[in-house]
């Protein structure tokens, strides 16, 4: 998303500790170094390529049932995303909407996912969810919730949402109680900046924010599992279009098991494979 601040980032691929004894015993102090496990690379495939509205400001993805969607951010008060933020359901193929509804320009849209027909998208600085019925995007509900909204995903029984920090709130779909809350760490370090969301066979997989890294989160105990570098994407994402801003938006297909992921204001979206 696009934040007007900076963050501290944790969650680097290694760590390395370093102890060694005082000032007073240099001379018979041995030092020991020690490098902790780095997070195990997660390879990545390139299965399809297809076009992406550049003029997406990629907050959200989401497939159900075959078919894919998208939310993206803009407000009247943030120049850098899009005139307005938008809900659409997406033509793979042509990249272009099939339908598509605005929010209110005082609203800039995040995070995406669907569950039992119902389509829930957060807001940034707001702090408010929008439910809506499919497949007409007819709003039933709004909540209010106590973070910044970023990236939102399910794992069937709750909402899994991330607000740039460290941690994964898990909510009740039926009212957005907030359930509990779980700090996503490697090492014992905190891994900050998770931002875009998406389930995966029992893993959470999130872009890090202005990184061109995915984390695979165990959910249960908020180990990252693994981690995917989408460096060379990204790379060529820049000589095709230099306009084109950072990686955001994971989207699995259930039932195919295709992958996608994009960017905002991408233009490409990509049908890609993991290895293990």
């Amino acid at each position: 998303m696009n934040k007007l601040f900076s963050l501290f980032i944790a969650g680097s691929l290694s760590a390395t500790i370093i102890s060694c004894g005082d000032d007073t015993h240099k001379n018979t102090a041995t030092e020991t170094v020690t490098t902790a496990p780095s997070i195990p690379n997660i390879s990545l495939s390139i299965v399809n390529t297809y076009p992406h509205d550049t003029s997406s400001f990629t907050q959200g993805l989401a497939v159900y049932k075959g078919q894919l969607y998208e939310g993206t951010g803009g407000a009247e008060y943030d120049v850098v995303g899009s005139k307005f933020s938008k809900l659409m359901k997406i033509n793979v193929k042509t990249g272009k909407a099939q339908h598509s509804i605005d929010l209110e320009p005082k609203y800039f849209g995040e995070g995406i996912t669907i569950l039992n027909d119902t389509v829930y998208q957060l807001t940034w600085r707001e702090k408010k969810v929008f439910v809506y019925t499919l497949p007409g995007f007819k709003k039933i509900k709004e909540f209010n919730f106590n973070t910044e909204g970023w990236g939102i995903t399910t794992n069937g029984k709750e909402l899994i949402v991330s607000d740039g920090s460290s941690n994964l709130y898990f909510y009740d779909p039926s009212t957005f109680q907030l359930l509990h809350t779980q700090s996503v760490t490697h090492n014992g370090e905190l891994a900050y900046n998770l931002n875009e969301l998406e389930y995966i066979d029992g893993f959470v997989y999130a872009n890090v924010w202005q990184q061109p890294y995915i984390y695979k989160i165990d959910p249960a105990s908020g180990q990252i599992a693994g981690s995917i570098d989408v460096s060379q994407i990204w790379d060529r994402i820049k000589t095709i279009d230099p306009l084109a801003d950072v990686p955001n938006g994971i989207a699995y297909d259930a039932d195919s098991k295709k992958i996608y992921i994009t960017g905002k204001k991408w233009p490409e979206l990509y049908e890609v494979q993991l290895g293990q």
